[in-house]
């Protein structure tokens, strides 16, 4: 689904990311992990478009997609989430979805003005786009409260919900489990693993509980000091003795030239 081929990111000295290759298979959920300051985040940034590269491509479904804004990229099918969500804190549940769809008829002003019948007919059909997600996260008790009133983990359902609206191929994941209570991350990694299992939508997931990634994923990638460490199942991450000094160990792994 996604392949970074030797990947540099710098923000005007040393690489944050430095000549990282990986793949992420299409169908999967993969997780991304590493010490802090490994560079995952930049990376993710880097997949979806939010910073450029000094070095390397970023190819979706083979294309490479590196000179396309963050909107192009979404409109191929590439999602993200954020740490800190970027909810629209004065609209409501309802609304947050409803602003997220794609929805092309409604973006052309002609077509709002003079095709007044096809603009209303996709207004409908994205609001009970809308309704259906509010029902899948099984948060209808707060689909009319304003987003910026939601606790913390609601706000990470949201923030899932909102990048589905808009149908994508690949969804990634930043710490989406970060901050919450055991009860509202058992949900939303029981949504993950049906849209991964039923949809065969593709996940890749930043997370520091390991834990959690050996539940969900099928792989993992492991970053250390803005390079890539090792790729292979949680088992065999668990028993690499280098992710276990740079990882377990405090980041204490030194990057090689």
């Amino acid at each position: 689904m996604i392949s970074v081929d030797h990947v540099k990111v710098s923000y005007g000295g040393p690489n944050v990311v430095d000549d990282v290759s990986f793949d992420i298979p299409a169908g999967r959920i993969t997780g991304l992990i590493g010490p802090n300051g490994a560079g995952k985040t930049t990376m993710f940034n880097a997949i979806a478009g939010h910073v450029g590269l000094a070095s390397g491509r970023i190819l979706l479904e083979g294309r490479d997609i590196t000179p396309l804004q963050p909107h192009e990229r979404a409109a191929r099918g590439l999602a993200r989430t954020f740490q800190i969500p970027h909810e629209f804190s004065h609209l409501t549940v309802i609304e947050n979805f409803m602003a997220a769809a794609a929805t092309p008829i409604g973006e052309n002003v002609f077509n709002v003005i003079f095709r007044r019948g096809r603009f209303a007919a996709e207004e409908e059909a994205t609001y009970r786009a809308a309704r259906e997600m509010v029902t899948f996260l099984e948060i209808d008790h707060v689909k009319d409260e304003k987003a910026g009133n939601l606790s913390g983990g609601q706000k990470k359902l949201l923030e899932l919900g909102r990048a589905l609206m808009r149908k994508p191929k690949i969804i990634l994941l930043d710490e989406i489990g970060a901050g919450i209570n055991r009860t509202l991350l058992a949900k939303i990694s029981d949504k993950i693993l049906h849209l991964n299992k039923e949809q065969g939508l593709t996940f890749c997931l930043i997370e520091h509980d390991l834990d959690y990634v050996s539940k969900l994923c099928d792989a993992v990638i492991v970053m250390a000091q803005g390079q890539l460490l090792m790729e292979g199942t949680v088992d065999e991450v668990r028993q690499d003795a280098r992710v276990i000094e740079a990882y377990f160990g405090g980041g204490k792994y030194e990057a090689q030239p």
